[in-house]
């Protein structure tokens, strides 16, 4: 039974606009992470928490909390008094800090992708105008990502000569730029290709029951075709150490031939792992999800946007594509705060102004004051990253707005470098709910503004218009501006088209 008053979050970050869970709400996580990141656990507003370590199904209804087709053993722990307790009280019996972070100049600069930019079309000569046009424009050098398509074909691990002369020398000169590169990869290898070929007759990809449920890896001969956003692939089996190994061969052959310094790993979502098929060990499709961030381990500089489980390790987790829209805009807070609760505290928010290219697609002119507003709402978030170029889509009074965003975010940098270091030592979210970090006093609901660390509200704007509602717990809170203000008090503010509106708590 739900408790009076209890409310429950969890589950998958992409549903996160969605929590606390209403009366209805179901989620099967078995096979299904959302797109983004999911973990099999349930934390509530009274301190009580659900945790399985296999996947399972949930259901809100009518005043009760209903699990069913539980992949693995449920442990339900009632200690905590709160959101905060049941957070920490799961963290530290089931996915504790490790003490490591991943590349810190991901935190510390901004970062920068090519795709909205250049999409399919990733090439040397555009690669290198981007970056040169990031200085030139006033923007700190910080990590570059080369998205997909730098490849003739998916498996082969070696830059496209029709589209990069010298990658090397290309990867050389970002670095004397000041950028360190990270370079698309996936799990999928095209399959009627040489590497196709060669990685199916060494039984490194999943393959194909043909119908025979009782068929065994052994006597398994046909590569499973996975159909995914771009096109039909194989794609690798990693419960096989084998095709771990070959794996991160091919990578590390890339850093040693290029100069790369890591890799953004795409795709591993749980639904490109069918559980029909076939895999050198059988788990489920989720934890073919997770053998995949087993990877980025070994290379500090990664990023992930599909995961399962893998909370408190030092990987860079990316909320999923946002569209080029305020609502989406709208789902930053609410994602990268869930995404602490359950574990990732190495966190990107999509890219500025959206990074789901098909929503960018036949417009001739980009909402500005969206971008500029996106600027805005990552600046103080864990990372921030551009991709649509301001300089190419914004008014000269807009781009300085996100520059200005951009300083601020630098003001803050030895904040939340003190954060990110804190977290990786005890597993505490950088960037905090309000329900989280003021429990019980009903703010819940609060979705528009957050928490960095303990002491920074952080409230941008997040919807058209100049006028913010601010919830301001109880404390004496310093705006921006600097003006105090005696919480809890509730506060309608008029925000500049250059102002990100924060408040620090100056005396609790």
């Amino acid at each position: 039974m739900i408790k009076e008053g209890e409310m429950w979050y969890g589950g998958a970050v992409n549903e996160a606009h969605l929590m606390p869970f209403q009366d209805g709400y179901s989620y099967d996580m078995y096979g299904d992470t959302r797109g983004n990141q999911a973990v099999p656990l349930l934390t509530s507003t009274r301190g009580r928490y659900i945790w399985c370590g296999e996947p399972f199904k949930f259901t809100i209804e009518k005043n009760r909390l209903i699990i069913t087709d539980a992949k693995g053993p449920l442990t339900i722990d009632s200690a905590g008094k709160n959101l905060q307790e049941a957070f920490k009280n799961a963290a530290r019996r089931f996915f504790p800090a490790k003490n490591k972070l991943p590349d810190t100049l991901l935190f510390s600069k901004p970062q920068y992708n090519t795709w909205i930019e250049l999409v399919y079309n990733q090439n040397q000569k555009d690669i290198l105008k981007y970056a040169r046009a990031i200085i030139d424009n006033g923007f700190p050098p910080g990590v570059i990502m080369i998205d997909d398509n730098w490849a003739d074909y998916y498996g082969k691990f070696d830059f496209r000569l029709d589209r990069f002369s010298n990658a090397t020398a290309m990867v050389d000169t970002l670095h004397n730029l000041g950028f360190k590169v990270m370079l698309w990869v996936s799990p999928f290898i095209s399959p009627d290709t040489e590497v196709g070929r060669e990685v199916a007759a060494k039984k490194l990809v999943l393959f194909d029951s043909e119908g025979d449920a009782a068929k065994t890896w052994s006597q398994a001969s046909k590569p499973a075709i996975i159909s995914w956003w771009n096109g039909y692939s194989s794609v690798l089996d990693l419960t096989n150490p084998d095709a771990m190994t070959w794996f991160r061969g091919r990578l590390d052959h890339m850093i040693n031939t290029y100069h790369l310094d890591g890799f953004k790993f795409d795709a591993g979502d749980a639904e490109f792992y069918p559980a029909n098929s076939i895999s050198y060990k059988k788990v489920t499709p989720n934890e073919h999800s997770r053998l995949w961030g087993e990877v980025g381990l070994h290379y500090p500089l990664n990023e992930y946007r599909a995961m399962w489980k893998m909370g408190g390790e030092p990987l860079v987790q990316r909320l999923r594509d946002k569209k080029h829209s305020w609502e989406d805009l709208q789902k930053l807070i609410p994602h990268l705060t869930t995404a602490g609760l359950l574990g990732y505290q190495f966190t990107c928010p999509d890219m500025i102004g959206g990074g789901e290219y098909g929503s960018f697609i036949g417009r001739d002119k980009l909402d500005e004051t969206l971008v500029v507003r996106s600027a805005q709402c990552s600046a103080l978030m864990p990372m921030m990253q551009f991709s649509v170029a301001p300089w190419r889509v914004l008014s000269k009074s807009n781009l300085a707005a996100v520059k200005k965003a951009v300083d601020i975010r630098a003001k803050y940098t030895p904040y939340i470098m003190q954060l990110v270091k804190a977290a990786a030592k005890t597993g505490e979210p950088v960037a905090r709910s309000m329900e989280y970090a003021f429990p019980n006093q009903g703010y819940a609901h609060v979705q528009g503004q957050f928490m960095l660390g303990s002491k920074c509200l952080v409230a941008p704007m997040v919807a058209a218009g100049n006028l913010k509602t601010v919830y301001l717990p109880k404390g004496k809170w310093r705006s921006d501006a600097g003006k105090t203000v005696k919480g809890p008090a509730k506060i309608e503010v008029e925000v500049a088209a250059d102002r990100l509106l924060v408040f620090e708590l100056i005396k609790d």
